[in-house]
């Protein structure tokens, strides 16, 4: 359902996942609509340094000397890793949305930016009660990101036009899932976030009830832009 919402931006960081190079260069795994996707994650930065939020980046960089293969994981012909390899320059975070001194950067080898335990005590830290979620792809590395956060108490909103997967698809059914499951957090587009960031009332969706979306084929794009 729909319901009014302000953040205290002193108590909200925003969370940016893996927006690398990779993502709109790699031949497999570049995201469907990633100018769009980084430009609104752009100007939703732009406003949170202005407000002295809390940042925090996280890439992820698969380092088989830091965490070694995993039983079935996947490798490239070379036995690397098969995509993000650490030495590859197009891991890089994107120029658009770079780190700037003082802000938290967390390269990881798994999917969540919890998961090199560096995040939490950060937020922790600071009294934050909210994060602002962006990043790709909203099925994998932001879904755990957002699953992570629940489990600690951690409210999310969930800036659904400044996520996305490989394909328009994918990120719409990931979206609604994780809106059916988003305890105590809140999906908004980038205009409603740009509000909340600014310390202003906005109107954002939250789930009074565990699964309250049952969506299929023929209607989950109508469902997800309904959110």
């Amino acid at each position: 359902m729909r319901q009014r919402l302000t953040l205290d931006p002193q108590r909200t960081a925003l969370v940016i996942v893996d927006l690398q190079e990779e993502q709109r260069t790699h031949p497999l795994y570049a995201v469907e609509g990633f100018d769009a996707v980084l430009d609104n994650a752009r100007m939703i930065l732009e406003i949170g340094r202005k407000r002295g939020m809390l940042i925090a980046h996280s890439g992820y960089r698969r380092d088989f000397a830091a965490v070694p293969k995993r039983p079935l994981e996947h490798v490239a012909a070379d036995g690397g890793p098969a995509f993000s390899h650490k030495d590859s320059p197009n891991t890089a975070i994107c120029s658009e949305v770079a780190p700037k001194p003082g802000e938290l950067v967390i390269w990881k080898n798994d999917a969540s930016a919890f998961c090199e335990g560096t995040l939490e005590p950060a937020l922790r830290r600071s009294g934050i009660e909210w994060i602002i979620v962006c990043g790709v792809w909203t099925e994998a590395c932001v879904a755990a990101t957002v699953r992570d956060a629940i489990a600690q108490g951690i409210h999310v909103l969930l800036v659904k036009d400044a996520c996305g997967s490989g394909t328009k698809a994918m990120h719409q059914v990931a979206t609604l899932n994780l809106a059916n499951r988003l305890a105590g957090g809140a999906v908004a587009d980038a205009v409603s976030a740009l509000r909340l960031i600014g310390g202003l009332e906005a109107e954002v969706w939250v789930a009074e009830r565990p699964v309250p979306i049952l969506f299929g084929y023929d209607d989950a794009e109508k469902l997800y832009h309904a959110l």
